[in-house]
């Protein structure tokens, strides 16, 4: 049996334990050493001993964050999947740490079997993205690729899909766009019914399959 090695970044050591406890427990997976923050992770990376399978990025951290980190990955070490573990569950870390590269995102209330499902799933299929992510999402990824003509975008549409896959909240994409926090709401409900996503991160993962913006 393959073992694969994992490495945690979260810097709290309680919570860190434990994951690494429950992993620990499954014999296709080893967890290669724990650390509090990115930059910890960047120092350990200097030995090529050091370097996991794959890393389970908490966001919320010091002195180096877990976009940091993941960006940091993602530019020297692409080759080394991460998946984001943390309290954070709204749209724009979710957003922002698919963009960064996450091949999973999980929330830290999920039980130990989805912990250990998501691992398995990412080391066989590459992705795992649970319910907050939607699975209608991962059916979009697969579909062939619709023409803006086909999908009757208007300039103005297209504007504001380009804009969501910024950080910026709703209220700046208005401000950006020169138009009511309104007339947005309606751009963003006229989108969601022609793509057929239902959340903001639909728009996201529509629009990369697509190639409408750069990841």
């Amino acid at each position: 049996m393959t073992q694969y090695s994992i490495a945690i970044v979260d810097d709290h050591q309680i919570v860190s334990e434990a994951i690494a406890g429950l992993i620990n427990a499954m014999p296709q997976f080893n967890v290669l050493y724990e650390v509090r923050n990115g930059r910890e992770l960047v120092n350990k990376f200097s030995g090529k001993k050091n370097i996991p399978d794959l890393v389970l990025l908490d966001i919320n951290m010091p002195i180096m964050n877990g976009f940091e980190t993941g960006a940091w990955l993602q530019e020297h070490y692409p080759e080394v999947p991460f998946v984001a573990l943390t309290m954070n569950d709204d749209d724009e870390s979710i957003i922002k740490m698919l963009r960064l590269g996450a091949k999973g995102y999980l929330i830290k209330d999920i039980d130990s079997d989805e912990l250990l499902v998501a691992l398995d799933e990412v080391f066989k299929k590459g992705f795992y993205y649970t319910d907050l992510v939607t699975s209608k999402l991962l059916h979009n990824l697969g579909e062939k690729k619709p023409a803006v003509k086909e999908l009757d975008l208007k300039e103005k549409e297209m504007e504001f899909i380009k804009l969501v896959c910024t950080e910026m909240t709703y209220r700046e994409i208005a401000e950006a766009m020169y138009v009511s926090p309104k007339t947005v709401d309606g751009y963003r409900d006229a989108l969601f019914q022609k793509l057929d996503v239902k959340n903001r991160i639909g728009l996201v993962m529509f629009a990369i399959k697509n190639g409408w913006v750069e990841v």
